[in-house]
Order: C-alpha cells, then structure tokens, then sequence
C-alpha cells in the first residue's frame, strides 16, 4: 500500500490515552494532501495542526458527561502526503485513501479522516461505497462552496469539484452552510433538485434542522464538514474563507441530531490551513473531531 509519509504525527489527544489499533473503535485518519488550492495555501498541514491541538483538549466532555477517549482511539500513520515537496498525483492520492479506509472500516473501524484539501473526501466517499455495496446512503456536506463544479483549473479532482463527483456516484446528498457559489452549480442544484441548507436562510429559519433531517431519505450517513462552512470569526484558518457561516452550537446540534436519527457510517474534517501565531482554528476542529467521536459513541451505546 502507496504510504507517503516519513514524518510521525502525535496520537490524537496524547499517547498517554491511545489505544491500540485492534482495541480501538474509533481510528483518526491523517491525509496531509494539498494540490488544488486556489486561495490560501497550508491545508496540508491541518492533519498535523489538528492532532497538536488535541494534545490540549479535555479528555472529559461536559455535554456528554464522560471521558470519550474510553472508547479507544487509533492514529492512524499519514497518508498521501505532500508536505516537504513531495508529489502526489489526484490519482495516486485517490487511490491509497479509498484502499486505507476500505481496509479501516472492513476491520469494524468508525473513521474520521482529517484533510488536507476537500477533494481527499471523493476517495474516501468511494471507500464506503465498496464498503456498502448496493446500499444508499446520503453525503451530508457542511461548506461554504457547493463544490458541484464538473471541473475547475483544469482538473475533475479540484478541491471546488468533490462534491459533483459524489453526486456522479449516484448518492444522495445534503448542503448545508452554502453561501458561495457559481452559475454552473446553481444550475445544477435546480437541474437535479439537489436539497441545499443556504447559510442565510438557516440564519433566519429556526426550523431548519428539522427540515434538513427530513430531507435525508437514507438511514446511512455519511458526514462531510469542510471547516470553511463554519462562520470564519470561529475558524479564520481556512483556504476559502467566507463571512456568514453556522455558529459553533448551531454546528453541534445539527450533527448531534444526524448522529441520534441515523446511523453515521464515517466522517471527515477538511480544509483546515493554519494560522501563524494562533491556534484557534486548530483547536476548535480538534474540539470538533472530539464531538465526531462522542456523538458517534452515544449512538452506538458505547
């Protein structure tokens, strides 16, 4: 298996609580991949960035009242990774992301992938198709940008095209955050009646969860958050900044809701660009992953 790393990452939250692969439930996926960006370079050190601010995040979560790291959790080694000026082709990249997480969740793993840019989501989109074969289930994408592009800069795998690819798999799919897109994807949404959560109608719609969740038709889910759907006074430390955006609890309600009415197949957290001299972009995602996994460990009644 294409492993393209020579550089350790540091245990989500401290070796002081990581679990064995075998023990572990639930395993961090870090793909250090950056080709695409258009904007603000540096998500190909998000994985590494998110996995240092853990290091400072409570093992015990006041919401869910107990210590999540019980359930037992894996780091993963980095996959794809283009930090030091190494090349990765989309294809290549793809390719060891779709083979490592078929391989995580044919072993009974929960997944939470950390990006690196957007298109990473694509590979291990197709994971959990392989993984389900026949079997439906809906992409649940937080974002800023639709994504819904056929191509941009002249690649199908851009970072502004993962979520036409998924829509191209033939799987359902659910935007939520949106506030930024082109006339191509705006056609699309109406061609195909895409369900589309637009950020400036959540702001003003208190039902909206609860008209979101009605809009998912398939009991598997799959979760999808790029950071930049998140309101960038929270998370500045994205590639694609845009103002607007849901707000940290607003964030956690929804997806606690996606967790308690669905079965959650995996997730991903992308896009995360560090700042110099702040972390709280970094630490917020590490919180966000944090929330992933408890979440997850309620509705599996763990």
């Amino acid at each position: 298996m294409l492993v393209q790393t020579s550089v350790s990452s540091l245990p989500f939250l401290g070796s002081d609580v990581a679990a064995t692969y075998d023990n572990a439930k639930v395993v961090i996926l870090p793909i250090p991949y950056e080709a695409t960006t258009t904007y603000r370079r540096g998500c190909e050190h998000g994985p590494d960035a998110i996995l240092n601010a853990s290091q400072q995040v409570e093992y015990y979560d006041e919401e869910l009242d107990r210590e999540l790291w019980e359930v037992g959790l894996y780091t993963h080694e980095a996959i794809a990774d283009t930090r030091n000026a190494q090349k990765v082709s989309s294809e290549a990249m793809l390719r060891v992301t779709q083979e490592t997480v078929y391989k995580l969740v044919s072993d009974g793993k929960f997944v939470i992938s950390l990006g690196g840019e957007h298109s990473i989501t694509t590979g291990v989109v197709e994971a959990y198709r392989q993984a389900n074969p026949g079997e439906a289930f809906t992409v649940v994408q937080v974002d800023a940008h639709g994504d819904l592009r056929y191509e941009y800069e002249g690649s199908i795998h851009n970072h502004a095209c993962v979520m036409r690819r998924v829509v191209d798999m033939g799987l359902p799919t659910l935007q939520v955050g949106i506030r930024s897109i082109c006339k191509e994807e705006a056609d699309l949404i109406k061609e195909k009646q895409l369900p589309v959560f637009r950020a400036r109608e959540i702001v003003a719609q208190p039902d909206w969860i609860d008209r979101a969740l009605a809009s998912i038709k398939t009991e598997k889910v799959f979760i999808t958050i790029d950071l930049d759907g998140i309101d960038p006074t929270l998370i500045p430390g994205v590639g694609t900044p845009e103002p607007g955006g849901l707000n940290w609890y607003n964030l956690l309600t929804f997806i606690q809701r996606i967790f308690a009415a669905h079965d959650v197949i995996g997730c991903d957290v992308m896009e995360l660009a560090p700042i110099t001299d702040s972390v709280v972009s970094e630490f917020t995602a590490a919180k966000l992953v944090y929330k992933l996994i408890g979440y997850h460990a309620i509705a599996q009644s763990w």
